[in-house]
């Protein structure tokens, strides 16, 4: 604690050079995690709109197996959940720890109107789920759960087809089983799209898609699940697919894909052995009743994790640079004091300091002024980072990194641990080499020293 103390006393002696240091600190350290922050927060807005085009962290899909009613024809798979309370009923015996689950059926189609044309990805869901209604930007209009076969739609699509609320179109796409079909459908709400994916997303009714799609009652599409911790969606979807597993040793009508056997072919992209195990043209994967396939996001997008991967690699890197650059200073100011404070040295060596003591007192001190530059870097990052969030941005480039048209930040409290250790290590090392010389000098010696 005395050398401590004196660390403390002896950066207030010469302020003007201690605060140009750790103001240069505080500088590196507001630069790497406002670049830390602002990248992990634009790939977590990508994964999480991802998240919302593919359905969910963790999804499982019922097929059926089809086979053509001509001779010779191809088998098809058929996207059916009979059963809409068996996936939450497992994910709650299995008390994995969620936000929301959601159920919905998925069609992809046309919209016809005024002799125009354009596709989109119909989701039918549940319109009075709050992540649901949360998640949407409307220009105008909004939700209207009680009309019939009421559809939600994208600006870019209203502006393309000149729609407006209240307008009447006709929409073409397939039944489940494959056959064309038609259903006419009046807009209740246009949605602001913010990039090229989810412009042709469009929104209705569960109940109303499924009666247009033919799915039989009480079924739909695809069980999606948002879990709490990203980091679990194996975890969670190893835990139900054995559940599921379960129930088809005793239920020949229930069969599930293997995650570890896709894992064993394809390591990289897990999505792509799943499919595999599934795919129509390959007769020998024909089965009886629903085959569930549980899947996660990144097995659909594996990119997306080395992605987050790489960024925090990368912010690493530059807060090392940085930092490296701030050691040379912090190197060459304490060679200065140790000149400046050769007498003194020798005075408290006289006085029965050892040469540890000596050796901590100058080590404590770069320390705690790198601590403190640190620290208010951190505050004015925060600063910096909460009046960037703040500025609107209005740029399809970067439309899918945005969250509702501003730049978020994400700080990890690890990140900032990690950094702190690194420059603590290095803070060391830098006055290692002036703290020894201290440590070593002879307290006559440095007495005899005239500067």
């Amino acid at each position: 604690m005395k050398t401590v103390s004196l660390a403390l006393r002896n950066l207030t002696r010469n302020k003007r050079r201690n605060a140009i240091l750790a103001v240069a600190i505080a500088f590196g350290f507001l630069v790497v995690t406002a670049i830390d922050g602002l990248t992990t927060g634009m790939v977590g807005n990508l994964e999480n709109q991802i998240t919302q085009l593919v359905g969910g962290n963790v999804v499982v899909q019922g097929l059926e197996w089809l086979n053509s009613d001509t001779p010779g024809g191809k088998a098809k798979l058929v996207n059916i959940v009979r059963d809409r309370d068996y996936a939450r009923k497992i994910v709650d015996e299995l008390n994995i720890n969620y936000d929301y689950y959601s159920c919905f059926t998925m069609s992809s189609g046309t919209v016809i109107f005024n002799g125009k044309k354009s596709a989109i990805q119909l989701y039918g869901r549940d319109l009075n789920e709050k992540s649901l209604r949360d998640s949407f930007q409307f220009t105008s209009g909004g939700v209207d759960a009680v009309m019939k076969n009421g559809l939600i739609i994208s600006d870019k699509v209203a502006e393309s087809l000149n729609l407006q609320v209240g307008d009447e179109i006709i929409y073409s796409t397939w039944t489940v089983y494959g056959q064309n079909t038609f259903a006419d459908m009046t807009i209740t709400g246009i949605i602001k799209s913010n990039s090229f994916m989810n412009s042709m997303q469009a929104y209705a009714d569960i109940e109303d898609v499924n009666e247009i799609v033919e799915m039989p009652e009480g079924g739909y599409s695809m069980f999606s699940l948002y879990l709490r911790d990203k980091d679990q969606q194996t975890k969670a979807a190893m835990a139900i697919e054995a559940r599921i597993r379960q129930d088809s040793e005793v239920n020949p009508e229930i069969n599930v894909t293997s995650r570890l056997e896709a894992m064993k072919k394809y390591p990289t992209n897990v999505g792509k052995g799943i499919e595999k195990q599934v795919d129509p043209k390959k007769p020998e994967n024909e089965w009886k009743g629903v085959k569930y396939a549980v899947e996660t996001l990144y097995d659909e997008i594996p990119q997306i994790k080395t992605v987050l991967n790489i960024v925090h690699i990368i912010t690493t890197v530059i807060l090392i640079v940085i930092l490296m650059i701030v050691m040379v200073g912090v190197s060459n100011t304490y060679r200065m004091v140790l000149y400046e404070r050769i007498r003194e040295i020798g005075t408290m060596r006289a006085l029965g300091m050892t040469g540890k003591d000596t050796r901590k007192v100058f080590t404590n001190e770069a320390v705690i002024l790198c601590i403190i530059g640190a620290l208010a870097g951190l505050i004015f990052a925060a600063l910096v980072m909460a009046i960037v969030h703040c500025i609107p941005v209005n740029n399809d480039a970067l439309s899918f990194f945005l969250q509702k048209g501003h730049f978020s930040f994400k700080i990890s409290i690890f990140s900032v641990i990690l950094q702190y250790v690194i420059l603590i290590v290095l803070t060391t090392f830098a006055v290692r080499g002036s703290a020894k010389q201290a440590a070593r000098m002879s307290p006559a010696e440095a007495l005899r020293t005239v500067k």
